[in-house]
């Protein structure tokens, strides 16, 4: 069961919010999946995704790599959702901790899975806690990393489709770490 930790209306309008839920379980029109560059699903947020979703986003992903090559860390991939109930899954590529230029890399990550959103002209986005997993990036600058993106790309583009993004996290640790980085950002959006 999905539970609201924190919301935040940004001065463009858009709603921020942080959830404590699965991510598959999202009701949005898209959600990011934390991928490596080959989509090769496996482990982590992407193995749970084709778990739940079917083996057609596996499929899809294969399709991806081979027309367009390994996925690049500022665009995306977009499959479909298989059976979640979400309609897309945006495979967005952070880096690993140690490889260099990480919080660019996030932020390029973030902010294009927003850009393939609004492309498809999406209204509502789900994200997790993109590299601070098994990659390894450390989870409070990850944080502050991936919210600066997502007001960055809100800034830059106000008048975006996607009008609500959530951070997803399944896991206790994550969440508090994001509720944190909210409440110092924006003290009155947590519940």
């Amino acid at each position: 069961m999905s539970k609201l930790v924190a919301e935040q209306t940004l001065e463009t309008d858009q709603v921020l919010c942080l959830i404590h839920g699965d991510l598959t379980e999202a009701r949005v029109d898209a959600i990011v999946n934390a991928a490596n560059a080959q989509l090769v699903h496996g482990g982590g947020v992407a193995g749970s995704i084709v778990r739940k979703g079917g083996e057609e986003i596996q499929t899809e992903s294969d399709a991806w790599v081979r027309e367009h090559g390994p996925v690049a860390h500022n665009r995306p991939a977009i499959t479909g959702a298989g059976s979640l109930p979400c309609r897309y899954v945006i495979h967005a590529v952070g880096p690993v901790w140690g490889e260099g230029d990480e919080d660019a890399k996030l932020r390029a990550a973030v902010i294009g899975a927003h850009a393939v959103a609004n492309e498809r002209g999406l209204a509502s986005l789900a994200l997790p806690a993109i590299s601070t997993g098994i990659f390894g990036f450390p989870k409070e600058r990850g944080a502050r990393v991936i919210l600066d993106g997502i007001v960055d790309f809100f800034q830059q583009h106000p008048e975006s489709s996607l009008r609500e993004v959530c951070v997803t996290l399944i896991d206790e640790p994550s969440v508090k770490v994001f509720a944190d980085e909210f409440a110092r950002r924006w003290p009155e959006s947590t519940r």
